[in-house]
């Protein structure tokens, strides 16, 4: 294969779905980087393993060393480390931009050309801070959000209607938090808007229950999820290097969007081989473009401790 995939923070359990998803949809050559080495190499050696099995070819190492990572289509940053008890919301932002810098670093230098999908929380801000830091055109960095609290959107429509979840499609926008913004009118089952199929009081406990989708995970399982998020970070790979052109919603540069200037914040979006290829506007009722607006005020919040 002549394209390659680097998952940063690829012995974790995110990075690791994101290495073993790749190399089982046969999309690129994948090179798992952490600073745990050893492990990082082991995880890599047992989803190469697995490849006779599923049938692909992909190649898979793992390490510390960046040097392997040179001239990757794509870089999937999932390292972060998450919040422990004691630390304050500054503390974690300060330790995982830190962590950003080291890594945007090394990408930048072996990988000039590629497209970066950040992973790493909190999501928005550390976009902002990898955009920054290494000078590529907003195009090129694109962070993974939207597309996993949609998808938990999905399942949640497709569980209380009991429907296949391939007829269902949703909209979530805003930052990845608990102020992201559902969008209802927006969310269709075999292109029936949810609206005239749910009474308000079912879709109001669905919206909540999407925006608390994390948490809720982490309450049973003790920590974040890493399944649907691999999985997501996955599927904005494959669209990437595929150039399907399919429109998701992730969280990109805006630049005046949305009335919206200057920050990070979950739209709909093209994704293609150049990376974002059309930021797509769409019509908000006021109550919608409040959220909206609410929610980036709360990524800015976030983006002016780290001064970005």
């Amino acid at each position: 294969m002549n394209r390659k995939v680097t998952v940063v923070g690829g012995a974790g359990n995110v990075g690791a779905t994101v290495a073993r998803s790749i190399a089982e949809k046969e999309l690129a050559d994948v090179v798992i980087v952490d600073i745990a080495d050893q492990k990082a190499a082991g995880v890599a050696l047992d989803i190469l393993e697995a490849c006779p099995i599923i049938g692909s070819d992909s190649r898979v190492i793992g390490g510390s060393d960046y040097s392997q990572t040179a001239n990757s289509d794509v870089v999937v940053i999932t390292s972060g480390v998450p919040r422990k008890p004691g630390m304050s919301r500054d503390d974690l932002l300060n330790v995982n931009f830190n962590i950003m810098k080291a890594v945007t670093a090394e990408v930048i230098k072996y990988s000039p050309n590629a497209i970066i999908v950040p992973v790493a929380n909190p999501l928005d801000a550390m976009c902002q801070a990898v955009y920054r830091l290494s000078g590529f055109p907003r195009e090129r960095v694109i962070g993974m959000a939207g597309v996993l609290d949609s998808a938990r959107m999905r399942t949640f429509i497709a569980m209380e209607l009991n429907v296949s979840v391939d007829n269902v499609h949703a909209f979530v926008l805003g930052g990845h938090g608990d102020t992201m913004v559902p969008l209802p009118r927006y969310s269709t089952v075999a292109g029936i808007p949810i609206t005239e199929l749910l009474p308000a009081d079912r879709i109001k406990a669905i919206c909540e229950r999407t925006a608390n989708g994390g948490a809720e995970i982490t309450k049973l399982v003790g920590t974040s999820a890493w399944y649907a998020p691999g999985a997501a970070a996955a599927d904005m790979v494959e669209a990437i290097l595929k150039d399907t052109k399919t429109i998701q919603p992730c969280s990109v540069f805006l630049q005046g969007e949305y009335g919206i200037k200057d920050l990070f914040v979950g739209v709909p979006v093209k994704l293609g081989a150049r990376g974002v290829e059309q930021i797509i506007e769409i019509k908000l009722t006021a109550e919608e473009e409040a959220a909206l607006k609410k929610s980036a005020g709360a990524v800015k919040e976030l983006t002016d401790v780290i001064g970005v």
